[in-house]
């Protein structure tokens, strides 16, 4: 199963290297695109359970990596809750 990894921005400028066990982030995300957070945590949300889902049909065991990474986009979202002017961005693609 070909894992890759996710570089983003978040709104206070720290940058952060995600992962997923599954390239269908890309189907989810797009490098360049700028994201609110509610919508980028809604679109982590699917792309990471699908990629757990992934996991568990192939190995018997969701992926606790991408549920850890998961929990965390939604800790860094809810900083910046309430904040109109707040974007996540995508700045690229490792696989």
């Amino acid at each position: 199963m070909p894992e890759m990894r996710f570089r983003i921005l978040w709104p206070d400028g720290v940058a952060e290297t995600c992962y997923s066990p599954s390239l269908v982030v890309k189907e989810h995300l797009r490098v360049g695109g700028s994201y609110e957070p509610p919508e980028f945590l809604a679109r982590c949300r699917v792309a990471l359970n699908i990629a757990s889902d992934r996991v568990q049909e192939k190995y018997g065991h969701a992926c606790s990596l991408a549920l850890g990474q998961l929990a965390r986009i939604e800790e860094g979202c809810a900083k910046f809750a309430g904040r109109p002017d707040a974007r996540v961005s995508v700045e690229a693609f490792e696989e």
